[in-house]
């Protein structure tokens, strides 16, 4: 795995999401407490940026502000409708200070 810095931990606030760009891939970067995650930053339905969404911290997930579709943090799986298809995740983790995040492969296969 090839680990990029995206952010800093102090960069993302506790249920929200920031959008950053980790070697040419848009990635939507959401902390949940201590945990992190990394999400592909386009909704898999309408194409729009999932950072721009609200952040559901009890159930992992982020909506889609178009459409409303919510997604699984962890999986990356639509938990409603509209959409039908997944959205590619990342591997994420925390060293120090910074988030890094790897996106030469998806972690859920996407």
């Amino acid at each position: 795995m090839a680990f990029t810095r995206a952010c800093g931990v102090g960069d993302v606030s506790d249920g929200k999401v920031i959008s950053v760009d980790v070697d040419g891939v848009d990635v939507a970067i959401v902390r949940a407490g201590e945990e992190f995650f990394a999400i592909d930053d386009e909704c898999s339905h309408a194409s729009v940026a999932l950072s721009e969404g609200d952040v559901d911290v009890p159930n992992c997930q982020i909506e889609c502000w178009m459409h409303g579709s919510m997604f699984d943090l962890r999986t990356g799986a639509p938990t409603n409708l509209p959409a039908t298809e997944p959205v590619p995740t990342y591997h994420c983790r925390v060293e120090g200070d910074d988030v890094l995040v790897d996106v030469d492969e998806s972690a859920n296969g996407v």
